[in-house]
């Protein structure tokens, strides 16, 4: 699935990496808890979560993740875009809550990663 699917799955707005639109994403994971995604180990994924703060970009750096939806409508700092600018990561924000977001996507063929 691209990055512009997912968006427009998620009603989601590009707040960095519009560039990256054509991203193939090939899996999910949605977490709230950063050490759960520190244990991942999978290529192309994008991570849903609601923990929106500076350590959730850095821990996306570290686990290799490009592209993080941000839930329930939580707004992204200018730092955490900067962040994500340096390491060629597109964030997006949805107002859809944790639960939605998962079941719109997987339903739209995104798989999970478990």
């Amino acid at each position: 699935m691209k990055l512009k699917q997912i968006a427009g799955l998620t009603n989601a707005t590009v707040v960095c990496g519009s560039e990256y639109l054509e991203r193939e994403v090939d899996k999910a994971f949605s977490s709230d808890l950063m050490s759960d995604v520190l244990t991942l180990d999978s290529d192309q994924l994008l991570l849903i979560t609601g923990l929106c703060n500076l350590q959730t970009v850095r821990t996306a750096e570290m686990a290799d993740i490009r592209i993080i939806l941000f839930v329930r409508n939580k707004k992204t700092t200018p730092e955490m875009v900067s962040l994500a600018r340096e390491n060629r990561m597109a964030i997006l924000e949805t107002p859809f809550s944790l639960y939605r977001a998962s079941g719109v996507l997987y339903e739209g063929g995104l798989k999970p990663v478990y």
